[in-house]
């Protein structure tokens, strides 16, 4: 089977986990740290705004099953692409919105798919989600992979951040969604 990568800058990545845990087709996902200047980054150093790398996640995917479009069309509809270096309550550039496209067929699908966004008025405000090749991917420490499964139940960020985002995929995107997330959400 070959798989193709994706790599992914929504915010919290927590949340873009979540998300993308639940899509048919998504075979793997590592929450971790994007695009910044230095090797092996924590994450106190990543969340104070020191390393220039973004909380991103990094999807493994089979396309024959989910297409790198449809993963494009999940990351607008789930997150705020307008916003400068925020989401939410989250502020600072390690929260900013960015497509890491790991080929030239990435870019191009990723520059078409904000051309028709910007076309249909969805937005207000302008799209201010970056494109950048990517470079580096940094795992984060462990406490965060699969965070929302291990926490949904004792951390109030995940009913009143994360919920909401998980709710919204399953409205407008429940045809993708893995059986095994049907019932349970």
């Amino acid at each position: 089977m070959e798989m193709e990568t994706a790599t992914l800058a929504g915010g919290c990545f927590w949340c873009t986990e979540a998300i993308y845990q639940r899509l048919k087709g998504v075979e793997s996902i590592v929450s971790g740290y994007a695009g910044g200047t230095i090797e092996n980054p924590t994450y106190e150093q990543v969340i104070r705004g020191e390393t220039g790398h973004t909380e991103a996640i990094q999807i493994k995917f089979d396309p024959k099953i989910i297409s790198f479009e449809k993963i494009l069309d999940v990351f607008f509809a789930t997150h705020d692409p307008t916003t400068l270096n925020r989401q939410g309550g989250d502020v600072g550039t390690q929260y900013r919105s960015v497509i890491f496209y790991h080929s030239d067929d990435q870019k191009e699908a990723a520059q078409e798919t904000i051309k028709e966004l910007t076309k249909s008025g969805k937005y207000h405000d302008p799209i201010v989600t970056k494109l950048e090749p990517f470079k580096n991917f940094f795992s984060a420490e462990n406490y965060h992979q699969n965070y929302y499964e291990n926490q949904k139940n004792s951390n109030p960020y995940c009913p009143l951040v994360i919920d909401p985002k998980i709710q919204k995929l399953m409205r407008e995107f429940s045809e993708d969604i893995k059986e095994e997330y049907r019932e349970h959400d």
